[in-house]
C-alpha cells in the first residue's frame, strides 16, 4: 500500500503536467488553425477545432502589407536581430568584464546600478526620451538607431558578470605574467572559457529582440525599417480587423523563434546554470 501511493502521485503530477502544457499550447494551435479560417468563419464560430478547409489564399493577401512587401519586413527582422544581439552581446561582455576586474572604480558601479535601474523601469517611459535622443542625434528612421536602441539588455550583462566572478583569479593572474593585455585576457582566455554563457545571452537576446515592436515603431519614419511585429500591427486597419490575416502573420512571425527556441532550449539551461552558479 505503501508502494502504490508514490506511484498514484507520481501519476497524478504527471497528469497534472500535462493538462497545463495543452492549456499553455492550446492557444497556439487555437492561432495555427485560424490562420486557415475567413475571418467570418472566425466571428461565427471561434471554438472550432480544425478549420473548414487548408486554403492558402491568405498568404497572398499578405505578400504585401501597407505598401511594403513581406520579404522586407522580413528581412529587417533578420537583420536588425542579428546586428542587435551581437552588439548587444560585446557590449554587457566588456562592460561585466570592466566590472569585475576594477569592482573598485566608481563610474564601473554607476553603470552597474544603471542596468539595475533598467529592469525596475517601465518600458513605456522611455519612449519620449529615446524619441528625443535619436532625433537630436540624427538617428531617427535609421537602422543603426534601432539597432543601438535594442543593443543593451541588463539581463545579458549580470548572466557574464556572475561568471566572470567564478572564474579563477589565478588564470587571469597567470595571462598577466605572460605578458598579455586586457584584451588579450578577455578575446583569448576569458570569452573561450565564457562560451556556454556568451551562446546562452546571444539566444536571450535574439528571441527578445525578434519580438520587439515598440521601440522599432518609435524610432521608425517608414515602413521601410519595420520588422515582422510591426508589420502585424499594420494589419489592424480602418476599415475592420482581418482577423485571418492577423493569425496567419502572428504564425510567421512566431514560428521560427519556437523553432529557434526548441533547438537551443539545451543551450539556454546549461548556460543559465554556469552563469548563476557561483564558487
Amino acid at each position: 500500500m505503501l508502494k502504490a501511493a508514490p506511484l498514484v502521485l507520481r501519476v497524478l503530477a504527471y497528469g497534472t503536467a500535462i493538462l497545463v502544457s495543452f492549456g499553455c499550447l492550446y492557444p497556439f494551435f487555437w492561432m495555427l488553425v485560424s490562420a486557415f479560417r475567413t475571418s467570418k468563419a472566425i466571428l461565427a464560430s471561434p471554438l472550432r477545432p480544425w478549420p473548414e478547409s487548408l486554403s492558402l489564399s491568405v498568404l497572398s493577401e499578405l505578400a504585401e502589407i501597407g505598401g511594403t512587401p513581406l520579404w522586407v519586413y522580413a528581412g529587417n527582422s533578420v537583420l536588425i536581430t542579428t546586428a542587435s544581439t551581437v552588439l548587444g552581446i560585446l557590449v554587457t561582455a566588456l562592460g561585466a568584464y570592466a566590472l569585475v576586474r576594477r569592482p573598485d572604480f566608481w563610474l564601473f558601479r554607476a553603470f552597474r546600478l544603471g542596468f539595475l535601474a533598467t529592469i525596475m523601469y517601465p518600458y513605456m517611459l522611455l519612449v519620449i526620451p529615446v524619441y528625443i535622443v535619436m532625433y537630436k542625434v540624427g538617428l531617427l528612421g535609421t537602422y543603426t538607431g534601432i539597432v543601438l536602441f535594442l543593443a543593451v539588455g541588463p539581463i545579458q550583462f549580470f548572466l557574464f558578470e556572475q561568471f566572470f566572478q567564478t572564474m579563477p583569479k589565478s588564470v587571469l593572474e597567470a595571462a598577466v605574467v605572460d605578458g598579455a593585455n586586457e584584451w588579450q585576457i578577455l578575446f583569448q582566455v576569458v570569452l573561450p572559457m565564457a562560451m556556454p554563457v556568451v551562446a546562452t545571452a546571444a539566444i536571450i537576446t535574439f528571441l527578445l529582440n525578434w519580438s520587439q515592436w515598440l521601440p522599432i515603431l518609435v524610432v521608425s519614419k517608414s515602413p521601410a525599417t519595420y520588422t515582422l511585429p510591426v508589420a502585424l500591427l499594420n494589419l489592424n486597419g480602418e476599415l475592420g480587423v482581418n482577423f485571418q490575416g492577423i493569425m496567419a502573420m502572428s504564425v510567421l512571425t512566431t514560428l521560427p523563434v519556437i523553432l529557434f527556441f526548441l533547438l537551443a532550449q539545451r543551450r539556454v539551461m546549461s548556460g543559465m546554470t554556469a552563469g548563476a552558479v557561483k564558487g
